[in-house]
C-alpha cells in the first residue's frame, strides 16, 4: 500500500504545487507572449471572483489576447508542477461556505508532462471517501488518478452532493494533470444514485458513469436521456436485498428504448457480509478493460437535455435560460413532490447541427436558450441559420468574444469545450 502523507504536509504542497504551476507557465516557452499564459491560467484557476474580474480585464486591454492565442493556450493546458504522490487522505475542499474532504490516489509513476484519467468514486452510506478510495486503488492500481469525496450519510442525490463532486474536479484538476476527455464518475449504493443524477446534469463532462448496486426514482427517469453520448456501465446483484435488482432493470429497459451506449452486468455472487449488494472482484476485468476504451468526445453535433427548474446551466453548446413553468426540483432532490414532480413536467431540447451551418432545435416548454458555438461546431466566418421548432429563429453571422471565451472556460472549468460566439434565441409560443 503506498505511503500515507498527513494532511497539514499535503494542503501546504497542493497549494505550493498551484503556486509553482503557475510560475512554470512563466517559463513555459508559448507561440505568445509567456506573461500572457500566466494572467490566463491565473484567471482560469482562481477561486476568487473579483481577482478573476481583475484578470479578465488584464487580459482582455491586452493587444496579443486573440481568440486563436487564448484557444491555444487552454487547449495545450498548464505545465504542472512536481507534487506528492501515493495514498493522500483528507484533503479539503470548500463548498457553499463549508469544508468537506475527499481521498486522493495519485499513482506513484505520475509524471506533470502527462496527462492521467480520473475516476471521482462516490462512497455508500456507512462509508468514507478514504475508505472508499482504497477499494478503489487496489482495482486499478497505477492506471487512474482517483478522487473519493465524503459525504455524511452518502446523501449524493442533494445539491450539496452535486457542488461537492464538481468541486472535487476543480481541486484535482489545479494540481494534477488531468485529461479532460478521460473523467469517470462510479458510485456504489447511494454513491450509484449520485452516479445517475450528477452525472446526468453534466453528462458532457464525463467519459462515462459506471453506477453500482443503485437506481431512480421514477420520478427521475427522463434525465437518463442526458446520457446520449456518455455511455454507461451498470452492475447490480440479482440478490441484492438493499436495492433491489429491478431498479437497474428498469433502467436499463429505459436505455435499451432510446438506444444509448451502456453495458449492464447483473451477477448472482452473495457477499458473507453484504449478501448481494456489493461489487464482485470477478467483474473487474471486463469493467477496466471498457473504461480503457472510453474517450470523451467534446463537441457531439447532436444533444439531449432535459433540466428541471433549478439546474439551468449549460450542458455542452447548449443552455437553456427560461422556462414555462416546470417542476423544481429542491436542495434534497425529491423530498417534496407537487403534481409538477409527480408528473415529470420537465424542460427539453434536441439539437442538431446539420451541413451548411444549419442548426436545428426541437424544444418542449422552453422560453429561451442560448447556443454556443466555435470552429469545430461551425464554420464562424460563415452565415449560421437556427431552426426553432420548423421555423427559422436566427441567421446571420457569430461574432466571436474573446470575453465569452474566457468566461466559459472559467466556469465550466474544461480545456477542451471551449466556445468562441454565442446566439440568444427567443422561442415563440404555439399558436
Amino acid at each position: 500500500m503506498p505511503a500515507r502523507q498527513t494532511p497539514r504536509r499535503l494542503a501546504a504542497w497542493l497549494a505550493l504545487g498551484v503556486l509553482l504551476s503557475f510560475h512554470a507557465q512563466a517559463s513555459h516557452p508559448p507561440e505568445v507572449g509567456a506573461s500572457l499564459r500566466s494572467l490566463v491560467y491565473d484567471y482560469f484557476f482562481t477561486p476568487d471572483a473579483d481577482k478573476a474580474q481583475q484578470l479578465l480585464t488584464e487580459i482582455l486591454n491586452r493587444e496579443d489576447a486573440t481568440i486563436p492565442a487564448i484557444t491555444s493556450i487552454l487547449r495545450e493546458g498548464s505545465a504542472y508542477a512536481t507534487a506528492p504522490v501515493g495514498m493522500l487522505s483528507s484533503q479539503s475542499v470548500v463548498v457553499d461556505s463549508h469544508t468537506f474532504r475527499y481521498g486522493l490516489y495519485i499513482p506513484s509513476p505520475y509524471a506533470p508532462d502527462k496527462a492521467y484519467p480520473l475516476v471521482i468514486c462516490l462512497h455508500g452510506a456507512g462509508f468514507t471517501g478514504d475508505a472508499y478510495l482504497e477499494r478503489w486503488q487496489v482495482r486499478l492500481g497505477d492506471r487512474y488518478i482517483l478522487a473519493c469525496p465524503t459525504l455524511r450519510n452518502g446523501d449524493w442525490w442533494t445539491r450539496t452532493a452535486e457542488h461537492l463532486v464538481m468541486a472535487t474536479i476543480r481541486a484535482v484538476t489545479a494540481a494534477y494533470h488531468v485529461n479532460p476527455d478521460r473523467i469517470f464518475l462510479t458510485g456504489m449504493s447511494n454513491g450509484g444514485i449520485g452516479a445517475y443524477l450528477i452525472g446526468a446534469r453534466y453528462a458532457p463532462r464525463f467519459a462515462a458513469v459506471i453506477p453500482m448496486a443503485s437506481g431512480l426514482d421514477e420520478v427521475l427517469m427522463p434525465f437518463l436521456e442526458n446520457f446520449r453520448h456518455t455511455p454507461l456501465y451498470i452492475i447490480h446483484g440479482k440478490q441484492d436485498q438493499v436495492m433491489p435488482v429491478r431498479l437497474s432493470r428498469e433502467i436499463v429497459d429505459t436505455l435499451t428504448e432510446l438506444k444509448y451506449r451502456f453495458v449492464y452486468r447483473e451477477h448472482d455472487r452473495v457477499h458473507p457480509m453484504a449478501g448481494g449488494h456489493f461489487f464482485p472482484r470477478e467483474e473487474l476485468p471486463d469493467l477496466v478493460a471498457w473504461m480503457e476504451e472510453q474517450r470523451r468526445n467534446p463537441y457531439p453535433t447532436a444533444l439531449t437535455v432535459v433540466e428541471d427548474a433549478s439546474h439551468l446551466v449549460p450542458f455542452s453548446w447548449i443552455r437553456i435560460d427560461a422556462t414555462d413553468r416546470i417542476a423544481a426540483l429542491s436542495d434534497n432532490l425529491i423530498d417534496q413532490r407537487d403534481e409538477m414532480v409527480k408528473n415529470r413536467i420537465y424542460a427539453r431540447a434536441d439539437a442538431e447541427i446539420h451541413k451548411a451551418n444549419r442548426i436545428e432545435v426541437r424544444t418542449q416548454r422552453i422560453r429561451r436558450y442560448t447556443l454556443f458555438l466555435n470552429d469545430r461546431l461551425v464554420d464562424l466566418s460563415q452565415a449560421v441559420t437556427v431552426v426553432t421548432n420548423g421555423k427559422t429563429s436566427y441567421e446571420g453571422v457569430v461574432k466571436p468574444s474573446v470575453r465569452m471565451l474566457l468566461h466559459e472556460a472559467r466556469l465550466r472549468h474544461d480545456r477542451h469545450a471551449l466556445y468562441h460566439g454565442s446566439i440568444t434565441v427567443d422561442v415563440l409560443p404555439d399558436k
